[in-house]
């Protein structure tokens, strides 16, 4: 973690993340990428959420596991943990909700429920279908106006970014 005095000298960056306002440093949002992630991510929680609750039943967190069961069949709740960075208790309670709902199946290789290999049901194959074209249609609308290219570069920047503070 970077200390105040270990702090660089804002002319190295474009744009100044500070400003001074009557002798008092305040943050400038619109040049703080946390605050401009963070209202990116609560903006597209919002919008998603609504969808996917009122078309198909199903929370943000749900889809993001829904998502994960389908890239690795046979996956663990820890490694669904792992990857898409959510605390157990959440996933566990999306992994039982749509257990309930019939989306998805699991088998156990040992006494272990922690060992629990989770796969997408028939069904959950036909929900994850449906979400997924909403998914990407929500996706295209929030990249409209974006060049492939400056696309491609944000991209490889949020890796890294990711990559700076959760080096998995």
């Amino acid at each position: 973690m970077t200390r105040p005095d270990e702090i660089k000298d804002p002319a190295e960056r474009i744009a100044n993340p500070t400003l001074d306002r009557d002798g008092t440093l305040i943050l400038d949002i619109d040049h703080y990428a946390p605050f401009l992630l963070n209202a990116v991510s609560s903006a597209w929680g919002r919008k998603t959420s609504a969808i996917y609750r009122r078309d198909f039943g199903l929370g943000l967190v749900d889809w993001r596991v829904m998502a994960m069961l389908n890239i690795e069949p046979g996956i663990t709740a820890s490694r669904i943990c792992d990857v898409i960075r959510l605390d157990k208790a959440a996933v566990s309670r999306s992994l039982k909700q749509m257990l309930e709902k019939g989306l998805l199946h699991f088998e156990q290789p040992s006494n272990d429920p922690r060992k629990r290999l989770w796969r997408l049901s028939e069904a959950g194959q036909t929900s994850h279908e449906a979400v997924l074209g909403v998914a990407l249609a929500c996706e295209r609308d929030l990249v409209d106006g974006i060049s492939p290219s400056e696309l491609d570069t944000f991209l490889r920047v949020m890796r890294q970014m990711l990559s700076n503070i959760d080096p998995k």
